[in-house]
């Protein structure tokens, strides 16, 4: 594999270390279900992929391993998890009791400085959806504008902490709306505006209740997700 090849198959951010590139695209194929739960990861295919050693992709696997992404077994294999969904309503009820405040503290700034990047991300968001329809970038975007929230807020470190335990669930996130086609987006797009329109209001209330009815929308339907997809979860 030549270099030309190798750096093709990595989104390349100067931003980032060798081993954080391969981790972040591992975990996107993870949640985008490119790779399903009890898939074999191969390190040596992984290494010829991405065209890097041992020592870095050991570095990402370790990472996913942390989050519950992946199974890793010394001098054996590295296998997709299943969903955990213990791990699921552990990482929702951090984002809840996170995001609810969030919004809260929004809601009572008076000059409401930084929601133009919220309220920018959500129209990108309803533009993309209205021209692609793709739920790539639909996903993005929706976590774009979730951590414009926590940035207006003055809240960004806390983003790391809520990605580093929400793995589990951006997976049933992804599972619902691939498997909803047109329903879960329309929703989202009626959630974010909901809560946008509420923090302009200054309607802390408002702006609570539809932060919590739109972080339940998925764990809601976790019955049907298991039932439609047994073979995805612990």
């Amino acid at each position: 594999m030549d270099q030309r090849q190798r750096t093709e198959t990595l989104p390349v951010d100067r931003r980032l270390s060798l081993p954080q590139q391969v981790y972040a695209d591992i975990r996107r194929r993870i949640i985008a279900f490119e790779l399903l739960p009890d898939t074999s990861l191969s390190r040596s295919e992984l290494s010829a992929r991405y065209g890097i050693s041992q020592t870095p992709l050991r570095e990402a696997l370790q990472r996913l391993s942390e989050e519950g992404l992946v199974a890793t077994y010394p001098q054996s294999r590295t296998e997709v998890r299943r969903i955990d969904v213990a791990q699921v309503f552990e990482a929702q009820f951090l984002r809840t009791a996170l995001e609810v405040e969030v919004v809260a503290r929004l809601s009572a700034d008076p000059n409401k400085s930084g929601l133009a990047a919220v309220e920018a991300t959500h129209e990108q968001l309803v533009r993309s959806w209205a021209r692609e329809q793709s739920f790539e970038s639909f996903s993005e975007l929706d976590k774009q504008f979730h951590a414009n929230l926590y940035a207006a807020a003055g809240l960004s470190n806390l983003i790391q902490l809520v990605d580093a335990r929400c793995g589990q669930l951006d997976r049933i996130r992804r599972l619902h709306l691939q498997w909803s086609n047109d329903r879960k987006p329309e929703q989202v797009v009626k959630d974010h505006q909901a809560i946008v329109d509420a923090i302009r209001r200054s309607d802390v209330e408002g702006a609570q209740r539809g932060m919590r009815s739109h972080l339940a929308g998925t764990v809601g339907q976790l019955d049907e997700l298991r039932s439609r997809f047994p073979d995805y979860f612990c």
